[in-house]
C-alpha cells in the first residue's frame, strides 16, 4: 500500500511526566514501521488536554501512561472508550506486567509494561496504526 508523502499519523501521547512522553516519542520515532506514514505527536500532560485534541479529531492512537497523576491512563482509557464516539486506539504503559488485568478493565488496545521497551512498544503502536490506516483508507475496485 502506498502512502502519499504528506500523509501522517498522529499520535496523542500522556503523561505527566515529560520523560514518559519522550520515551515514547523516541521509541517510535518518526516511523514505527516501514510500512506507515510519518508520526506526529501531540504531547498531553492533562487530561483536559487529551479530551480537548480527541474532541478535535484526527487523532489515529492514543499512548497513555497508566502511572500518570493525578488521572492515571487506565481510568482515562475507560473514560474515553465510554465517551468519544470512534475512540482511537489506546496504548497503555502499565507499572508492572501483573497490571495487564487493569488494562483489560480499561478496555485499552494493548497494554506495554513499563519502563518502556521500545521494539516492543514499536510493534504494539504499529499493530494498532495498521489497523486504523487500513479502515481508513477506501477500497478501490
Amino acid at each position: 500500500m502506498a502512502h502519499t508523502t504528506d500523509e501522517k499519523l498522529t499520535v496523542l501521547v500522556y503523561s505527566d511526566d515529560r520523560n514518559t512522553r519522550e520515551q515514547v516519542t523516541l521509541a517510535l520515532g518518526r516511523r514505527p514501521a516501514a510500512d506507515l506514514p510519518e508520526i506526529e505527536y501531540l504531547e498531553c500532560a492533562t487530561t483536559p488536554a487529551v479530551l480537548r485534541a480527541l474532541e478535535k479529531g484526527g487523532v489515529d492512537l492514543c499512548v497513555l501512561d497508566g502511572e500518570a497523576v493525578p488521572a492515571g491512563g487506565l481510568g482515562l482509557t475507560r473514560q474515553l472508550k465510554d465517551e468519544i464516539y470512534g475512540c482511537p486506539p489506546v496504548l497503555v504503559l502499565i507499572g508492572r506486567p501483573q497490571d495487564s488485568w487493569l488494562a483489560a478493565w480499561s478496555r485499552a488496545d494493548a497494554a506495554i509494561a513499563q519502563p518502556v521497551d521500545p521494539v516492543a512498544l514499536a510493534e504494539a503502536a504499529a499493530t494498532l496504526l495498521r489497523a486504523r490506516v487500513a479502515r481508513r483508507t477506501p477500497v478501490h475496485h
